[in-house]
This record gives C-alpha cells, sequence and structure tokens, in this order.
C-alpha cells in the first residue's frame, strides 16, 4: 500500500528530514516504487512536483532536501500502484482548483467501485485515489454554490460524509487540503503482521517558544519567530517520537492560525 505524509504549521517549515523518511521509505526500506509526489501551498496556490519513479532513486528528491524548502502546507506520498498504470497521471497528490484556490488530495488505500460516474470534475488517470478526489469535488462545489465561503465546520462535514462512503469501498486513508486547513481521514491498510486493520495514520504534534531552528520528528523547524507549533500525520511512524495512531474512521480539520 501506498504511504502518506502531511503537515500544517503556524509558520513556514521545512519538511525535509521527515520527506527523506518518507522518501526512503519509497523503493529503499519499503516496497513503494511506483511514484512519489509532493505538494505544498503558497497562500491559495498549490505547487506540485511527481515522478512515476522511486522516490529514494530520485534526483529530483535530493535536491528538494537540499533546498529546504518552505511552506505551512504540505502533503506528500509515495505510491505502490494496485490500479492504474505507473504514469504521471497516476502519481499523487492529485490537485484541481475550486473557488479560486487550489486544492490537493492522496490517498492510501484501494477503492473498489466508489466514484467514476458523470460529475462536474473527471479524472486525468485511472486510478481509484483520482475518482475518488472528483467525487470529493463535485460535493465541495456544491457546498461552494450554495456559500461562496462555507465555514470549516461545513467542509469538514463534506469531507466526513464522502470519507465514511468511500470508506465502505475499501481502505479509505485520505490527506486533503485547500491550503487553509489539513483535512484527515484515518481508516485501515496493511499492518507488518498482514492483517488489514487500523491505524490507517498516525499524528504527532509539536510547539516551541522560542526561535530558532529545531528538530522536530525528524524534520528541522527553521523561523525566525516565536510560538512555532505544527501538526504532523504519516502512515507510518517517521521517527521514534510520540506518533499516536490514530482510531478508525477518525476525521481531523487542522488548521494553525498566524500568530499575530
Amino acid at each position: 500500500m501506498c504511504e502518506l505524509f502531511g503537515m500544517v504549521a503556524r509558520h513556514p517549515a521545512t519538511v525535509s528530514l521527515s520527506f527523506g523518511e518518507l522518501a526512503r521509505h519509497g523503493g529503499l526500506t519499503d516496497h513503494h516504487r511506483d511514484g512519489w509526489g509532493i505538494a505544498w501551498y503558497d497562500g491559495t496556490r498549490a505547487f506540485l512536483i511527481r515522478e512515476p519513479v522511486a522516490a529514494a532513486a530520485s534526483d529530483k528528491v535530493r535536491a528538494l532536501l537540499a533546498s529546504g524548502l518552505e511552506s505551512r502546507v504540505f502533503i506528500a506520498h509515495v505510491r505502490y500502484a494496485t490500479q492504474g498504470e505507473i504514469a504521471t497521471r497516476n502519481t499523487q497528490p492529485f490537485v484541481r482548483q475550486l473557488a479560486g484556490r487550489d486544492h490537493v488530495f492522496a490517498h492510501n488505500g484501494d477503492l473498489h467501485g466508489f466514484g467514476g460516474g458523470p460529475g462536474r470534475y473527471q479524472p486525468d488517470g485511472d486510478t481509484d485515489s483520482e475518482r475518488a478526489f472528483c467525487v470529493l469535488l463535485d460535493r465541495l462545489a456544491g457546498l461552494y454554490d450554495r456559500d461562496p465561503a462555507p465555514s470549516i465546520a461545513a467542509r469538514r462535514q463534506v469531507f466526513a460524509t464522502f470519507a465514511a462512503e468511500a470508506a465502505a469501498h475499501g481502505p479509505a486513508n485520505f490527506l486533503y487540503s485547500d491550503g487553509q486547513v489539513l483535512f484527515a481521514h484515518s481508516h485501515r491498510r496493511r499492518q507488518p503482521d498482514g492483517r488489514m486493520a487500523s491505524p490507517g495514520l498516525h499524528h504527532l504534534t509539536r510547539s516551541c517558544p522560542h526561535p530558532a531552528t529545531h528538530p522536530f520528528a525528524g524534520m528541522e523547524i527553521r523561523s525566525p519567530h516565536p510560538d512555532q507549533h505544527v501538526s504532523l500525520l504519516a502512515s507510518v511512524p517517521l521517527s521514534d517520537e510520540g506518533w499516536q495512531p490514530l482510531a478508525e474512521g477518525t476525521v481531523l480539520a487542522l488548521e494553525e492560525p498566524r500568530a499575530g
């Protein structure tokens, strides 16, 4: 199965080391050799890099690690293909525009018979994950049609209902962001003993009251600002810190307001 990583922070932070660990899972320490991708935000705009190759062998991954890329919101994915050919169009995360902002989505699992019908959004590739994303976008588009500035609670409800319905079709671990909030749904995934069981995601939070460079969960927080706070999500713990397993069916809406 694929692996997910997400981060939302109060101030821009680099994920170079955490993404490095995730990348090593993409073909070096694990079997996720079929592609990798990472998306990050600058305001409402998302930037995306993805390749249908093993992350552990990618020159682009090494360049990203060296760049110290910073953002408040990241979503990353390493792929083990179960549906759809190995190609860029099938490599996650996926990015689409809705209501004047970019929306980013990544999935870990294998859904059968979910999505694929007529709708405003249609997939470019042939994966179950992108079909699911199109279902979510269609439902969010309806919400934005009714209210151009829907509340976080309203967006969370649409996401939670979508995730619960998807989970009836197979493992449904999702990370989704509109640049303001990082939404997550933890379901089931293949465990080391071969069982399909929870947890599907793990969560870690870290705070620091002083400006400096700090190691948090295998990543560096580089910020001149005090009161940094970071929330991390990953399919499996990426360090030996206190990652908390999320119960099956857990829905999170993580937002880190700008300090001011």
